[in-house]
């Protein structure tokens, strides 16, 4: 059995045990095209130029014809069967351009805490993790691939990076000790660099819920190595209010579901749920599924559960198709009719806000639903005040308002009547204003309806007065008026 039939049967041992695994992705292979300056592997008869100050070990799987080569101040080559170089100059192959030297590129480059150079023993299709879980966890197994060359950097943290083990070179380590043993032999010197640590020995997760990553301390290095190609600055996102998951560099689209849960909870069950049942709905979602540190609120549950939770990430790479967002609130749907057989005590949802550049009222962000719904309230303020003017003015016309005021007692001999101009008589062409009396209001009566004696002996007018006209029983009387005076006593 070769080296890559061991590696492979390595990893199935490791998905069969359902231990989590890591496997790193570089090579300082010699035919990898992205080792080289021109991105291609050199051309027959072209000079070769490897870095003189850099250790390195380099795969060869090919034989190659070369013109000059440069080699580095300490390093090696690693030459599988029928491997080799030969050296004549009448080969040049006539694509080769300019026949500038082909460089190596600086195998130092490649750092252990780079999200991108590592890839999931589980991975599979629509399912991420965020960044920080990209990076091996402490109960990862490490696997750096037996029949590659490989170089990794090791920077300056605050501690060690702990995993559960690590193999390579055909050996896997568990113990501190012989990984130390390691990694300050030679073999270990050309693969390993820098002065950060390695550390190994934990165990690997026993808890049917998963275990929270470990790397939390570790994000600000995995973000600087992420990020360095975009100069430390994330890209730009494609929607409003958009989320940054624990564990995550950049802010991303979609939502994010956490659950709450018990001591039931299977995470590889629940995942596999979202693979079969969900995902095939909601085309464009990617998710990621992993156990976190509980942000700080009241807790509802006791125990060691309270202090984590099951964060799901939803991410679209198109908003405006609102496909996480319609995910989301399924499994909310989904926890309220299944969650106690999933072991889920209670979810919560936040979404992204709408894409840039939507004006519409689908997918509104957090702000915009905000001045949407300041906008409808103040709208309707204002209707209900015009309904209420039109209203009481449709009541004055048909004159069914009454006015009246009880509340004051009679004016006393000598002092003026507080009275008004009688819109009535005064179109019938009087003089003086008919005063009215407190106490007597002024409202719509039918014909049969006699007025109260004391409020007739009110309406005197200082001068004589013609008659008032008589009321036709088949119309509504113009005489009755409201009185604006007392307006106060049943308003």
């Amino acid at each position: 059995m070769g080296a890559l039939g061991r590696a492979l049967l390595w990893l199935q041992l490791l998905a069969l045990t359902r231990a989590a695994y890591k496997l790193w992705i570089p090579s300082t292979d010699f035919e990898a095209a992205a080792n080289w300056s021109q991105n291609r592997t050199p051309c027959a008869g072209a000079a070769v130029d490897f870095p003189a100050n850099k250790m390195v070990s380099v795969l060869v799987r090919e034989g190659h014809s070369i013109s000059d080569m440069l080699l580095p101040r300490d390093g090696e080559f690693v030459l599988a069967s029928g491997a080799g170089f030969s050296a004549q100059d009448a080969s040049r192959d006539q694509g080769c351009g300019t026949g500038a030297p082909a460089r190596f590129l600086d195998p130092d480059r490649f750092s252990w805490h780079d999200p991108r150079l590592w890839r999931s023993g589980d991975a599979a299709r629509d399912l991420f993790s965020v960044d920080a879980e990209r990076v091996p966890c402490r109960h990862d197994d490490v696997v750096f691939p037996s029949d590659a060359s490989f170089r990794v950097g090791l920077g300056a943290i605050p501690g060690p990076a702990r995993v559960r083990s690590v193999r390579a070179l055909g050996q896997t380590f568990t113990r501190d000790e012989d990984l130390g043993a390691f990694l300050a032999s030679r073999a270990g010197r050309l693969r390993f660099h820098g002065p950060g640590a390695l550390s190994v020995g934990s165990e690997a997760c026993a808890e049917r819920s998963g275990c929270v990553c470990g790397n939390a301390e570790l994000q600000p290095w995995i973000c600087a190595a992420m990020l360095q190609p975009l100069g430390g600055r994330c890209p730009p996102t494609a929607c409003r209010d958009a989320l940054r998951p624990q564990g995550q560099c950049c802010d991303l689209c979609g939502a994010i579901v956490s659950l709450t849960h018990g001591p039931t909870f299977d995470l590889e069950r629940y995942r596999a749920r979202l693979l079969q049942a969900f995902l095939p709905q909601y085309q464009g979602v990617q998710v990621a599924v992993s156990k976190v540190p509980r942000p700080a609120r009241p807790r509802d549950t006791a125990g060691a559960e309270a202090d984590t939770e099951i964060q799901v990430v939803l991410a679209e790479a198109r908003p405006e198709t609102g496909g996480a967002r319609r995910l989301a609130r399924a499994l909310l749907a989904d926890v309220a009719e299944h969650g106690e057989a999933l072991g889920v005590l209670s979810a919560t949802a936040r979404e992204s806000g709408a894409p840039v550049g939507d004006s519409s009222a689908e997918g509104l962000d957090g702000s915009g639903l905000r001045a949407e719904l300041a906008g409808g309230v103040t709208a309707a303020l204002l209707l209900l005040l015009l309904a209420l003017a039109a209203g009481a003015l449709l009541l004055r016309g048909a004159g069914r308002l009454r006015w009246s005021r009880r509340d004051r007692a009679a004016p006393g001999p000598g002092v003026a009547p507080l009275g008004f101009s009688n819109p009535v008589f005064g179109a019938a062409g009087s003089a003086k204003p008919v005063r009215g009396r407190r106490g007597c209001g002024f409202s719509p009566r039918p014909r049969w309806a006699p007025t109260p004696p004391d409020c007739a002996r009110s309406l005197e007018s200082p001068h004589p007065q013609p008659p008032a006209p008589k009321l036709e029983s088949s119309s509504t009387s113009s005489s009755y008026f409201v009185n604006p005076l007392f307006a106060e006593a049943e308003a």
